[in-house]
């Protein structure tokens, strides 16, 4: 008989021994628990070898970790507080530990501890109770195990519960588990399961909340102290009992000390003094996140999206449960130079009311790099504070969004462009203008005989070209064009452009399309605005870029990034849109490198925009009271920097735009934009004006206003509703 055959024989003798000594221990286990209940040893053994020896090892509860590009954190999220690690990067000295107070003879028996077992069957008999456990750490586990398994109270308590049958179940279990995995393997699982207290899960999480420190890094003290907790975790917490807590940090050095893993001196030393804790909590959730609404952002888009499971519940779970790492566009600079500008603008805690959104998008990819609100995630009933996201969609943030004003117009003239219309084309903007001779794409006829008109004196009742008209921002020069170049043909250029409402429906057609009065959010307009930086193409807003998790990569949605319009269209509507920071309604934002924008006021002053962007970076900053526009319009307020008549998008969106851009861009080369094809000059530049309009912008300026043409106020659309999001 050859070598292998011999130690296969001497294998099956012992596995056979085991087995006897288990039945024989198993009945001796059991005979307080089946005394009581009218069981006989004999029955017990029975049930004991009919039992499944196999358990399916749960996957453990993982927190998930939000991080931004950088790889700094941004919150945490889970049901369990855990972080599972290899027994390698466990303190040699805390397994030690565990294994002394827990189950000293670990390393040297099997499933069943024989004279530990005898000694809690004597100890039990002779009370006549159930006082003293005779559990392996293998035993412990898989009575964890089980218990988190289950998936209803009732199966959870079934499954601490003690008696014979939990006993029994227990034992049989842990006879298979000794069979398949190492004596290190079933420490490590025990370590990354039990319960330390104070809602720390596994041995990763319980060293970092005690204590501040990685499992890795634990002292000998320290790895006492929470070997002591997990035989009761309520009673040994040493944050909510000290005493009780270092009375049984003592008791775990002093059987160290015993069983000679450690010195005496080493124990006596250990002893001195009390637990001197650093307790770390670990947040939950976004609220304390350095980039709040955005961290929500991403939640909404785990929890919204059937990419990453097909019920909420099941989304849900993962990402409470899934032990995800995930990777977001989130770059810290920016975001701080964001909410540093929102901040400054519009102070959150404003006398009027009044709030900011920012969204920062990087063109050519889609990946939002910022996402700002002047308040704090929490109660909107306090002060400074609101649970909804103005600058993202509803899906995003329960907001409902906000009309748009004169940055609709790019959409117009976008399409202008691409019907190869010249900088120099002049159309006549009247002092009034009868929205008639409308279509929608369904081909029905759409206005009204409402005349509308200009905001700005003096700016209606002549001719501009496609530049000056929209530097000036005339409402019936756009208006004038809009009906030249079709609504519908406008309207799906804004939605090639990714343009939608913000809840998501379709944007609605009428005459004043261009005006601006679709509601809509901060994150859509500032991708469609990105999709210009990038010339011509349009990627849908992201915020996640990878997610890891233990069992894998897990798919994320794509920013889908395509050509929407010919490079050259793009590189016009660039070219006459860099004039709005330099001659036109957003004069004096300019940040000193190539930059292009519109800004827009919406009907009454409800609201003020700025959309604007560069090759590298685009934004689209919002102002307005959250309570409803109308009923609470930009009038007669105190902001941040000043206090206003009248807020229009020069006055203070716009300078949140130049406040962050020039931050965010800081130490970014500077790039330019493409200078637009010849085709688009053969009626000339398009930036003549004539006599009357530089007598008009000499008045300004001798008035100090310096704002030639502010944009004008949306009409003529479905009314805003007096809320953001739904009351």
């Amino acid at each position: 008989m050859g070598v292998k055959a011999e130690d296969t024989l001497v294998r099956i003798r012992e596995l056979a021994t085991v087995a006897f000594i288990a039945g024989v221990l198993t009945g001796l286990l059991v005979l307080p628990y089946a005394l009581m209940g009218g069981l006989s040893v004999r029955a017990a053994n029975r049930g004991f070898q009919s039992l499944p020896a196999d358990m399916v090892t749960p996957t453990l509860p993982q927190g998930s970790v939000i991080l931004a590009a950088d790889g700094s954190k941004l919150a945490t999220f889970y049901y369990e507080n855990r972080v599972e690690v290899p027994i390698t990067q466990v303190a040699p000295i805390m397994r030690r530990a565990i294994v002394a107070i827990e189950d000293s003879r670990f390393y040297e028996h099997g499933a069943l501890d024989v004279k530990g077992t005898v000694r809690a069957v004597i100890a039990n008999l002779r009370a006549g109770e159930v006082i003293q456990g005779g559990s392996t750490l293998s035993q412990q586990y898989v009575k964890n195990a089980l218990a988190e398994m289950a998936d209803t109270p009732a199966e959870r308590r079934s499954a601490l519960e003690p008696t014979a049958g939990r006993k029994l179940r227990e034992l049989r279990y842990a006879v298979g588990l000794e069979k398949r995995l190492t004596k290190d393997q079933i420490l490590e699982r025990y370590l990354n399961i039990a319960y330390f207290g104070d809602g720390a899960y596994g041995i990763e999480a319980a060293a970092r909340h005690y204590f501040g420190v990685h499992a890795a890094a634990l002292s000998l003290p320290q790895s006492a102290a929470l070997a002591g907790i997990v035989r009761s975790p309520q009673t040994y917490n040493p944050h909510l009992h000290p005493k009780r807590g270092r009375q049984r940090r003592d008791l775990v050095l002093n059987r160290m000390a015993e069983l000679k893993v450690i010195t005496l001196p080493e124990a006596t030393t250990a002893r001195t003094g009390p637990i001197h804790l650093h307790v770390t909590k670990t947040p939950n959730g976004c609220v304390t996140s350095s980039a709040p609404f955005f961290c929500d952002y991403v939640q909404r888009d785990i929890l919204g999206n059937a990419v990453f499971g097909a019920t909420l519940r099941q989304r849900r779970a993962l990402l409470q449960r899934g032990g995800l790492e995930i990777h977001t566009t989130l770059e810290p600079k920016m975001q701080k130079a964001a909410q540093q500008a929102v901040d400054r603008f519009v102070p959150p805690k404003n006398s009027s009311g009044k709030a900011a959104a920012e969204v920062l998008v990087r063109p050519g990819t889609g990946a939002i790099t910022a996402m700002a609100i002047d308040r704090k995630l929490g109660d909107s009933g306090k002060r400074g504070k609101m649970w909804v996201n103005l600058a993202a969609d509803s899906d995003h943030g329960s907001s409902l969004g906000m009309q748009a004003g004169s940055t609709f117009k790019v959409f117009t003239l976008a399409e202008a462009l691409r019907q190869e219309m010249p900088f120099g084309q002049k159309l006549n903007a009247p002092k009034e203008f009868v929205p008639t001779g409308f279509r929608d794409c369904a081909g029905h006829r759409v206005g009204d005989t409402t005349a509308l008109g200009n905001a700005g004196d003096g700016e209606g009742g002549r001719d501009f070209t496609l530049v000056t008209g929209t530097w000036h921002s005339v409402n019936t020069f756009f208006l004038n064009l809009e009906r030249r170049v079709g609504l519908c043909e406008t309207y799906k250029m804004a939605t090639r452009l990714g343009m939608r409402k913000a809840t998501g429906g379709k944007l609605e057609q009428y005459p004043s399309f261009t005006l601006g009065f679709n509601t809509v959010s901060p994150e859509r307009l500032a991708a469609a605005y990105a999709a210009f930086g990038a010339r011509g193409k349009y990627c849908s807003p992201i915020a996640i870029t990878s997610i890891g998790s233990p069992r894998g990569p897990v798919k994320v949605p794509s920013a889908g990034c395509h050509q929407v319009i010919d490079t050259d269209v793009a590189d016009a509507v660039n070219h006459v849109l860099g004039g709005v920071l330099t001659k036109g309604t957003a004069k004096g934002n300019e940040i000193g490198r190539p930059a292009a924008g519109k800004t827009g006021t919406v009907d009454n002053f409800s609201s003020a925009w700025f959309a604007g962007y560069t090759p590298d970076m685009a934004s689209a900053v919002w102002v307005g009271d959250p309570r409803g526009g109308y009923k609470h319009p930009l009038r007669d307020v105190c902001l941040g920097e000043g206090c206003f008549a009248q807020v229009y998008g020069a006055d203070v969106p716009a300078p949140i735009w130049r406040e962050t851009m020039t931050e965010a861009l800081r130490g970014v080369p500077e790039h330019g934009f493409t200078e637009p094809g010849g085709g688009f000059f053969r009626q000339g530049s398009g930036e003549e004006e004539d006599d009357k309009d530089k007598d008009k912008k000499d008045k300004d300026k001798e008035k100090g206003g310096d704002k030639p043409g502010h944009d004008d106020e949306a009409a003529d659309g479905p009314p805003e509703t007096d809320w953001l999001f739904p009351p």
